[in-house]
């Protein structure tokens, strides 16, 4: 079992630079792929960013691109998300996620677990 606590969150400008953490708790946080998502009011939870057990490879939604980098540190137990270039349709609540089954089952979003989330408001 693991436990996730997101934190990085806050206000930024438009073309601004955000870096989310996720750090996790319990045993074997290797042993995750690890996803980030997102979900803004009144908008369905949208998939940001996905990573293997062993950060070798990464996944991200198409609205992100080229702007987040998705990365871990397993020696640190730790999450991050490098969001650069932030545009106000990137405000949301962004969750991160983990899961043992691997980085399809985190797109899904069926992971196992889940953060409380942290709040990305960005201004124009």
């Amino acid at each position: 079992q693991v436990q996730l606590g997101e934190s990085g969150g806050g206000l930024v400008q438009a073309g601004g630079s955000l870096r989310l953490a996720c750090a996790a708790s319990g045993r074997s946080f290797s042993s995750y792929a690890m996803g980030w998502f997102r979900q803004a009011p009144g908008k369905e939870r949208e998939f940001v960013a996905a990573i293997t057990q062993s950060g070798i490879i990464t996944s991200y939604g198409d609205s992100v691109k080229g702007r987040f980098t998705i990365s871990r540190d397993n020696a640190k137990n730790t999450l991050y998300l490098q969001m650069n270039s932030l545009r106000p349709e990137d405000t949301a609540v962004y969750y991160c996620t983990a899961d043992t089954r691997g980085v399809p089952t985190v797109k899904r979003g069926a992971g196992d677990y889940w953060g409380q989330g942290t709040q990305v408001t960005v201004s124009s």
